[in-house]
């Protein structure tokens, strides 16, 4: 036999070619944050949908009544509202755990929007909306600045 100066790619006990690893196949240290970003949206969810039902439910157990608020509605409609929120909170922090890209824009776009909410709700819990806003931007963090990390196994 000859040696036409072709040569099949050089094997590791592991099976892969010569090359150096692609990057992008490398889990980094960062998905910690979009795991932790997933988790957070699924409790800061079942906090949603916790207060969506004290609103619906115990509409006296707020600081100050529907008028004080900034923007005047009934506490029933806030319930809708909340509850709404936090079961799409929740499916969707599913979905970033199984690293859904759509999953982790929408995470996004729905903290956001949580943000929001809990500032135009601040006046009637106030401790309880500032720690809401806290956790959406560090949720709003992990998923935008490590996100593309979290990769489906």
């Amino acid at each position: 036999m000859t040696d036409t100066g072709a040569r099949a790619p050089h094997t590791e006990a592991g099976g892969t070619t010569g090359r150096p690893p692609d990057s992008q196949s490398i889990p980094s240290g960062w998905t910690g944050w979009v795991a932790f970003a997933a988790t957070m949206m699924m409790l800061l969810g079942a906090f949603q949908v916790i207060e969506g039902l004290v609103a619906l439910l115990n509409t006296r157990y707020f600081v100050v009544d529907e008028t004080g608020l900034v923007v005047s509605v009934n506490y029933t409609t806030w319930g809708w509202v909340h509850l709404a929120l936090g079961a799409l909170l929740i499916v969707v922090g599913i979905g970033v755990f199984m690293g859904n890209r759509a999953a982790q824009i929408t995470g996004i776009v729905l903290a956001g929007l949580s943000a929001i909410v809990n500032l135009a709700f601040l006046p009637a819990y106030p401790l309880w909306s500032i720690i809401v806003i806290a956790v959406d931007v560090l949720v709003i963090y992990a998923l935008a600045v490590h996100g593309k990390e979290m990769k489906k196994l």
